[in-house]
């Protein structure tokens, strides 16, 4: 079973999964970055470019979601460096810290609430322009309009994209013009609907890319079939 709720941390989200069944799950991209607890372990999810496929038994994990560019300042790695990737914590900070941390977080009667509370003590004012810049292609702005509206060059933006996303700013439109779309068909808009509503060209526009970010067709991953 999947919860989740808004964090203390601006724009940031505490969630808990435990799997109700077996066989491998599915990470969808979404722009941020996890701080995870897992069975006695700290570790770092990435930013994604494609759909993540869990491994090993199912377990429960507790994770706080940073808003989209505001992780990178809290580890002290660009993001870049992290995309698709699954790291322990230990690979980015002290080992030794990361031991107190996790005994810490072990002890705690709230799991969820003292991986949150770290999140909170090491957290850093978030970077207006990286707020701008993720509000406008949120809302489905052109990248080059919205480079000109923030006053950066292309290769300017294009870098700083890279340092706090992973991933150059059009990738990033793509992935939150996906997640626009499934909170729609969630919602069971139609999917040509969907599509227009979301900024897709059309249908198979919207199809073809499900396809190669989610990994499967937009009806199977809804559980239409």
């Amino acid at each position: 079973m999947y919860a989740e709720r808004a964090s203390l941390l601006a724009g940031a989200v505490v969630w808990t999964n435990t799997p109700s069944g077996g066989g491998p799950g599915s990470v969808l991209p979404d722009g941020c970055m996890d701080l995870l607890w897992n069975e006695g372990r700290l570790l770092v999810a990435g930013p994604d470019t494609r759909a993540y496929v869990t491994e090993g038994a199912p377990s429960t994990w507790v994770g706080v979601r940073f808003y989209p560019g505001t992780a990178p300042a809290f580890l002290g790695v660009p993001a870049h460096e992290l995309r698709d990737r699954r790291v322990e914590l230990a690979e980015l900070w002290s080992a030794s810290e990361v031991r107190r941390l996790q005994g810490r977080i072990a002890a705690a009667s709230d799991v969820a609430g003292a991986l949150e509370e770290i999140a909170l003590e090491r957290a850093t004012p978030p970077d207006p322009v990286l707020l701008r810049l993720v509000a406008a292609l949120d809302a489905g702005r052109p990248v080059a309009g919205t480079a000109d509206e923030l006053g950066l060059g292309a290769r300017q933006l294009h870098r700083r994209s890279l340092a706090a996303f992973g991933y150059g700013p059009k990738t990033l439109a793509r992935i939150l013009r996906l997640q626009r779309a499934l909170a729609l068909a969630r919602a069971e808009v139609p999917f040509a609907e969907t599509a227009a509503r979301a900024g897709f060209a059309d249908q198979a526009h919207l199809a073809r890319d499900v396809k190669e970010l989610a990994g499967m067709p937009l009806g199977r991953l809804l559980g239409l079939g």
